[in-house]
């Protein structure tokens, strides 16, 4: 029970890695609020169900307002909170020749605004109760670039950075702020990415040779991690990006 009675928020909750932490944290004795713009409902229910306190929350990261709701909704049921996951995240094709200027924004506003609406508006909540824990989901393409990804390699080269930002500014406040950064997991995000390919089959095997386990990750695998960066077990790390990656960035 390494999260027990700890108030956690699990932004982009309702799928994918989102979904495998807030059922990870359900069972570790956590106290949840599971924010997404869809399915969050369906995933508290999942965390009720282990016999966790569940709120759903749906609403979008990278809309102020909607963020303030969330802190609000923490305090007014909770009175306090202890973690912050900002998982919520998506990604986009392209070089930046061929990204449009729309998307590259919309996708901005949601990996990195995201992130930064959602420390602003919980970092003084946890300041009020002596401190907490961000744990903030960014990738190995914020160290290495990986092809027809510019949008999403830039976004999370900015949570990386971001993450050690406020891992700096916010250590006076009892604030630890660290990130995932996981390698290709199969997630329903990457089953869409599939399912635009020529050849799934053939694509699905090459991006899993890419790992030196040779297969991909799966999102209870980074749930894991995020567990770790998210309990006092890692009490000494504040500033640290946590590779999670089969092997893809020792080559």
């Amino acid at each position: 029970m390494r999260l027990k009675d700890k108030v956690c928020i699990v932004t982009g909750g309702g799928s994918g890695i989102g979904r495998a932490t807030a059922l990870l944290f359900a069972g570790e004795g956590a106290r949840l609020l599971v924010v997404d713009k869809r399915n969050a409902q369906a995933v508290a229910a999942e965390c009720a169900a282990k016999g966790a306190q569940a709120i759903a929350v749906e609403a979008d990261v990278a809309v102020g307002a909607d963020v303030k709701r969330v802190m609000e909704t923490t305090v007014e049921r909770f009175r306090r909170l202890d973690v912050l996951v900002n998982n919520a995240g998506y990604g986009i094709p392209g070089s930046v020749v061929e990204t449009d200027e729309d998307a590259w924004d919309a996708l901005m506003a949601v990996n990195v605004r995201g992130v930064f609406l959602c420390s602003k508006y919980a970092i003084p909540i946890m300041k009020r109760n002596g401190g907490g824990t961000i744990v903030n989901t960014a990738s190995v393409v914020a160290a290495v670039g990986i092809a027809d990804r510019a949008a999403y390699c830039a976004s999370k080269g900015a949570v990386a950075a971001l993450t050690r930002a406020i891992a700096i500014d916010h250590v006076g406040d009892g604030v630890r702020c660290n990130a995932i950064a996981p390698g290709t997991i199969d997630t329903p995000y990457f089953d869409e990415i599939l399912k635009k390919s020529a050849d799934p089959a053939a694509t699905r095997k090459a991006l899993a040779a890419r790992q030196l386990l040779g297969r991909l990750g799966t999102p209870e695998e980074v749930a894991a991690g995020i567990l770790f960066l998210a309990s006092d077990e890692s009490c000494f790390a504040t500033g640290t990006i946590l590779t999670l990656d089969g092997g893809m960035t020792a080559q």
